[in-house]
C-alpha cells in the first residue's frame, strides 16, 4: 500500500483560494470567451449564477462553490488559456522581449535592418527606416515617443506576418548557452 503524502491545511486553503480566483476571471468573462473555454455545463451553470448574484454573501458563497466544483477538474489548461488573454503567457511574454531587442538593435546598430530585410524580405523596410529615423529625431528633440510606438508596432505586424523567425543575437547566444547546460 503506498503511503499518501499529507497536504498541509494551509497548502489545501492556497490551492481553494486559487481555484477561487480562477472562478472569479471566469465570472468576469465575456459570454463569448466562456464559450471558447469549453466548461463543464455544471461549472458553466455555476459561473452564470455567480454572474446574475448582486449580493455580497451569495457571491462569496457561490465563488467557493465554483472552486469546490474546480476541484474535480483539471484547472492547468482554464488557467493557461486566461493567462494567455492576458498576454501573460510564456510565450507572449518571449514574444514582447524579442520585438524590444529588435527595436533597441534597430536603432542603435546600422546593419540590423539588413538582417531583418534578409529573414523577411515581404517587409516594407522603407517604412522601417523612416520610423527609425523619425524615432531618433524625437529622442534628440524630447518629443512624446510617437514613431518609437510605431516601430514597436511594425516589427509585431513582421514578426506576426507567419514569416520565418527572426532570431537575434541575444537569443542565439541563450539558445547555445541552454545547450551547454543541458549537455
Amino acid at each position: 500500500m503506498e503511503d499518501e503524502v499529507q497536504i498541509s491545511k494551509t497548502q489545501r486553503k492556497r490551492e481553494s483560494h486559487s481555484l477561487q480566483d480562477i472562478g472569479e476571471e471566469l465570472v468576469a468573462l465575456s459570454m463569448e470567451r466562456l464559450e471558447q473555454l469549453d466548461l463543464p455545463q455544471n461549472l458553466l451553470d455555476a459561473v452564470l449564477a455567480a454572474k446574475r448574484i448582486s449580493k455580497f454573501g451569495a457571491l462569496r458563497r457561490q465563488m467557493q462553490y465554483l472552486g469546490r466544483l474546480m476541484r474535480d477538474l483539471d484547472a492547468d489548461p482554464i488557467r493557461e488559456r486566461l493567462d494567455g488573454w492576458k498576454g501573460q503567457s510564456a510565450g507572449e511574454i518571449a514574444k514582447l522581449h524579442q520585438l524590444e531587442r529588435w527595436r533597441t538593435r534597430l536603432l542603435s546598430d546600422d546593419q540590423a535592418i539588413g538582417e531583418l530585410a534578409a529573414a523577411h524580405p515581404r517587409a516594407d523596410i522603407q517604412r522601417l527606416r523612416t520610423l527609425i529615423r523619425n524615432t531618433q529625431r524625437e529622442t534628440e528633440a524630447k518629443k512624446p515617443p510617437k514613431s518609437y510606438r510605431e516601430l514597436f508596432q511594425a516589427l509585431r505586424e513582421i514578426l506576426n506576418s507567419g514569416s520565418p523567425k527572426i532570431v537575434d543575437a541575444e537569443d542565439a547566444e541563450e539558445k547555445q548557452e541552454s545547450a551547454r547546460r543541458n549537455s
